[in-house]
């Protein structure tokens, strides 16, 4: 994992031999993710990181590296002192970075411009390093444990990649877990739920054709601004008039495109919305959309224009399994104590793409809070200022690792 940086152990407390043998290394899984975090890639252009993985996984003694599966992903292959049961569990990191400047000030802040770590990607992938150490040096289980890096989470469905390029033939996994970083939570809690984690994200645009013209003789033209305006107001109604107050749904229309600046007498012939869609329900899913088309050709209609909706489902909606959030739980409990888990942890309306995962397989996503008091990690994702908590790498290292060693526990000796 590269030279030892000099930083004191973690000052978080757990139980079980896994927290306390990966505390160990802890510098130097702090190094290997400050490494990491000063030399981010976007989604499918993983070559350093994927690179730097390998590598680790064989300093691990891992028994199997595979490389270029969804193009940058990699899978390491570790099997337990026995094989009876013949089950195979998988944990799950992401590798990829945001296209986004840092303005951070530390040694090891971002040295390629526009490019940054703002989610901490770095942390997930140095968390799931130290559970490949771990579990390579001791073993104490049964079966085999397939840990998986994956590229292109932000926006380019890099688990959806893997799978396609035939992870789980590979792999025949019989579940599969993944976590993520959360600063809205305390160091040393871990946050979980038996359903919904993450909504499904999806792309709207509404295309706004009208006739365009000069400004001074508006009433010539058919204003396709004016139009915009009204569908956004009208669409705020759909969430609140059209979708039960039990369900949840978010609609957004985040940029708008028509004419140009300079010819500010010119009404253009076009405009152009952009937004997104969260749900967590297939059904509410479709609601939206059938109403989006309904309520959009309608109003553009009631001024002579015409409104064309494109809706791409990009994400899917993250639901964990109940029996696997259940165990995942459990071996939360086992390592932080029952008073630091959440087990009916709040969804978020971002998404996540590890929900192709769990849509072919049954498994559960967690949350591990890194947000202390003095600040550190308390910044959250996305942020310009952001950065993972290098005092819960152990801690995410042996959550992975109890998930393997409890989910495939050794037989007791005849």
């Amino acid at each position: 994992m590269g030279a030892k940086a000099h930083q004191p152990v973690s000052r978080l407390r757990a139980h079980g031999g896994a927290f306390a043998r990966i505390a160990a290394f802890h510098p130097e899984l702090t190094a290997f993710r400050r490494d990491l975090h000063a030399h981010p890639e976007l989604g499918y252009e993983e070559v350093y990181t994927a690179r730097r993985v390998v590598d680790a996984l064989r300093a691990c003694g891992v028994d199997e590296v595979h490389s270029q599966i969804g193009k940058t992903g990699v899978v390491g292959v570790i099997r337990g002192q026995t094989q009876a049961s013949g089950r195979m569990l998988g944990l799950r990191a992401d590798m990829d970075a945001l296209p986004m400047t840092e303005h951070n000030e530390f040694a090891w802040r971002s040295t390629r411009p526009g490019l940054m770590h703002g989610c901490g990607h770095d942390g997930h992938t140095a968390m799931l390093v130290g559970a490949a150490r771990y579990l390579a040096e001791t073993r104490q289980f049964d079966g085999t444990a397939v840990l998986i890096f994956q590229p292109g989470e932000e926006g380019f469905a890099g688990a959806k990649a893997m799978i396609d390029d035939g992870l789980f033939d590979r792999f025949p996994l019989d579940a599969v877990y993944a976590m993520h970083n959360w600063p809205q939570m305390r160091p040393g809690t871990v946050g979980i739920n038996s359903g919904p984690m993450m909504a499904a994200a999806d792309r709207i645009t509404i295309r706004i054709t009208g006739q365009g013209g000069h400004g001074a003789h508006a009433y010539l033209t058919v204003d396709p601004v004016v139009v915009a305006a009204h569908i956004i107001t009208a669409v705020q109604s759909i969430v609140s008039r059209n979708v039960r107050p039990l369900d949840s749904a978010v609609i957004s229309l985040c940029a708008m495109h028509a004419g140009e600046l300079g010819a500010f007498s010119v009404v253009p012939g076009e405009a152009t919305l952009v937004g997104t869609v969260r749900t967590f329900s297939p059904t509410v899913q479709v609601q939206v959309e059938k109403r989006l088309n309904e309520l959009c050709a309608a109003v553009a209609l009631g001024f002579g224009a015409t409104a064309r909706v494109e809706y791409e489902r990009i994400y899917p909606a993250t639901i964990n399994s109940t029996d696997e959030s259940e165990f995942a739980a459990s071996v939360a409990d086992s390592l932080v104590g029952t008073d630091h888990v959440v087990r009916d942890m709040e969804p978020s309306m971002g998404a996540e793409d590890f929900s192709f995962m769990l849509q072919v397989k049954p498994g559960a996503y967690l949350r591990l809070g890194q947000g202390a008091e003095n600040g550190i990690g308390s910044c959250f994702l996305h942020n310009a200022r952001y950065d993972f908590n290098d005092d819960v790498l152990p801690l995410g290292a042996a959550l992975h690792a109890g998930l393997i060693e409890q989910g495939l526990p050794l037989m007791p000796a005849a």
